[in-house]
């Protein structure tokens, strides 16, 4: 009877490890989501879990790092789950054997670019960076070369890869395609665009009418716009970047059993559900986006390579200091 309720669970999302082995005891989890989120997302889980006590501490992925570095530093890490905005953070950690590969992880349903190949951190989510244009411009973009028309001059707000991990994701991404390049960055500049800060400056610049184009996160615009603000969002013909919000165990975890089910709930259909519920484009194919999202076969996604990303991340961002100034 055990075999055939666990074979049955497995079915719905639940993956096998956590069923087989003791999901209980102390579980300890760094996230960088909304408080909000990750309270419903500990609630979630530990409906499933009721002997699994979870200890969560929230910050940015910024803040976050620093901590646990610091924790690294004096040989005592605390968490057994890390929940972060990107890939490229835990491209670092995977690189020196900070993670602790989850290869038995049930991923056959997602897209392969968006978890590790062995199993060191999964996909959650998919943050996009489109283009977020103000109701009353005159020019409506579908192409992310549309910002470089003349409609555009000087009406152009970015976020700072040097401040928004979103931001850095979307330029490795867009000076990595063959049709934009560091090209289209050196274009924007001459629009006059001066990318500053992060994504919730960008998008009250638009929202506002200071800026009437530019990228932002998609929840931002999609979210405000369903409440009447005069804002719109795009995901450009030429596809869009996006920040995943992974999640990984530490190899130092103290309960590697109930982090692997932590995992398992992410990842699984009820989890992703979970992230739909709150507003987020879920990464999971079948999970139908929010309410303002297009079906997510119809979202095409630029090419992103984690590992190269992390390489160059220095350069990048000195280039593009380079180029705006910064």
């Amino acid at each position: 009877m055990r075999t055939i309720l666990a074979a049955a669970l497995v079915a719905l999302g639940f993956g096998a490890t956590s069923l087989a082995a003791d999901v209980s005891g102390k579980l300890v989890l760094y996230t960088s989501q909304p408080n909000a989120d990750a309270q419903r997302t500990v609630d979630a889980f530990t409906a499933q879990h009721p002997e699994v006590d979870v200890e969560w501490i929230r910050d940015g992925t910024t803040k976050i790092m620093a901590k646990l570095r610091a924790e690294f530093e004096a040989g005592a890490p605390q968490p057994d789950v890390l929940l972060i905005a990107d890939m490229v953070t835990m491209e670092g950690l995977e690189a020196e054997g900070r993670l602790m590969p989850y290869p038995d992880a049930d991923v056959s349903a997602y897209e392969p670019a968006l978890m590790d190949d062995e199993g060191h951190y999964f996909s959650t989510k998919l943050i996009t960076t489109g283009i977020v244009y103000n109701t009353g411009a005159s020019m409506v973009p579908t192409s992310y070369k549309d910002l470089l028309k003349p409609d555009a001059k000087d009406k152009l707000a970015m976020p700072s890869p040097l401040t928004s991990g979103a931001a850095t994701i979307h330029m490795a991404s867009i000076t990595g395609a063959s049709d934009l390049g560091w090209d289209y960055y050196e274009a924007l500049a001459d629009q006059g665009a001066n990318p500053q800060g992060g994504n919730g400056g960008t998008y009250k610049a638009i929202a506002g009418g200071e800026k009437l184009y530019g990228f932002v996160v998609d929840f931002l615009p999609i979210r405000n716009m369903l409440e009447g603000a005069p804002v719109k969002f795009v995901f450009p013909e030429e596809g869009v970047s996006a920040v995943t919000e992974p999640a990984a165990i530490l190899s130092t975890a103290q309960n590697p059993q109930a982090a692997k089910a932590f995992i398992d709930f992410l990842i699984s259909p009820e989890g992703q559900q979970l992230a739909a519920d709150m507003g987020y484009l879920p990464a999971h194919p079948a999970i139908t986006p929010p309410e303002g999202f297009p079906a997510r076969d119809a979202i095409k996604l630029l090419d992103f390579d984690p590992a190269k990303a992390l390489s160059e991340d220095a350069a990048n961002k000195a280039r593009f200091a380079d180029i705006f100034g910064g």
